[in-house]
């Protein structure tokens, strides 16, 4: 019986952070044993903010060492980088045919990235969702691990899907979000603004390449307040977030005995930082280490890098051979 396939992929920029790790890898781990799961470097998609030549294959690595630390299996998944499969930009050149200017220039992502950064706003960004749905439509995967920032991009990935079977006949599955049992853990920054980010603040973001000192400063900087004044009080959403950060990293009884201080109004946030942040150390290194590790070790991370490609190159290639003869792009 064959497996249900699942496709995600990490823009090859910036460094990858807890965020990262418990809202998307962790779920990547658990999926591989009971999905055919295709886990890609998205380095087309970082070409709209033009990395350096000189970083780009630097950052390609890091991302995949990392995943790979983190317990991802290159022998039970495809792990490949995205421009090592061509017939990406293919299925992305016929899916662009299907694609109008105005829903492209509607979605949220998009407007922010103009306000962002008025001077850039390039092709690639435009087009960014059709590029997204031919990563995910050629291997006709029906499960998609997606943050609710890209369940719009996904929506239109099964409009796309839906716009090629009826104008050339039924061949693509329409994919959906998928959540693996639970809802994807959302990550605040430690200065209580909006989510971890590769880039925005990175003095609030824990990140799984930082060393044991630097996690224990930003976690002692992280906001907090005067504590609350009546038991059982409502917490603060950067007092949550210090309190979900604990319970993915510490022991069950040492977090209920803060929260136990906190709804008796007796919390001391020094005390719960002091014992976060070395709990945080502990939970990284492992990562850190690992990844670095196989960091100097190039050959090897290009042996699984290309035989992930070949894999994905597989069931792509059959994906484009059926696209074009429905097309009519089959001339001999």
């Amino acid at each position: 019986m064959s497996k249900e396939i699942v496709v995600s992929g990490i823009r090859s920029t910036g460094y990858l952070h807890l965020g990262n790790y418990f809202g998307a890898i962790q779920n990547y781990v658990l999926m591989q044993d009971n999905y055919d799961c295709f886990f890609f470097v998205a380095d087309y998609h970082s070409l709209t903010t033009h990395p350096k030549p000189t970083e780009l294959k630097q950052n390609v690595f890091r991302v995949a060492a990392e995943n790979i630390a983190s317990g991802l299996d290159p022998e039970k998944v495809a792990l490949y980088a995205q421009s090592d499969v061509p017939e990406t930009a293919e299925l992305y050149l016929i899916l662009n045919m299907l694609a109008y200017m105005g829903e492209l220039e509607k979605v949220p992502t998009f407007k922010d990235k103009v306000r962002q950064q008025p001077d850039n706003v390039n092709a690639g960004l435009l087009t960014y969702p059709v590029l997204m749905a031919a990563d995910i439509l050629l291997h006709k995967a029906v499960k998609v691990p997606v943050g609710k920032d890209q369940e719009q991009h996904l929506e239109m990935a099964r409009n796309f899907a839906s716009r090629f079977n009826a104008r050339y006949g039924d061949f693509f599955p329409e994919p959906q979000v998928f959540r693996f049992n639970h809802e994807a853990v959302k990550i605040m920054s430690l200065d209580g603004e909006g989510k971890m980010s590769k880039s925005e603040n990175i003095n609030a973001t824990i990140y799984l390449s930082d060393e044991d000192d630097v996690i224990r400063k930003k976690i002692m900087k992280a906001k907090t307040d005067s504590g609350p004044t009546e038991p059982n009080s409502v917490m603060p959403e950067y007092i949550q977030n210090l309190f979900l950060l604990m319970s993915l990293c510490s022991k069950p009884e040492t977090v209920e005995s803060f929260r136990s201080n906190f709804n008796n109004c007796n919390i001391r946030y020094g005390d719960m930082k002091k014992q976060l942040a070395e709990d945080m150390a502990t939970f990284v290194a492992p990562i850190r280490e690992h990844a670095a590790e196989l960091q100097k070790d190039e050959e090897k991370l290009r042996k699984i890098l290309k035989a992930g490609a070949e894999k994905a190159r597989e069931s792509a290639s059959k994906t484009i051979e059926g696209a074009r003869k429905l097309i009519g792009i089959n001339y001999y």
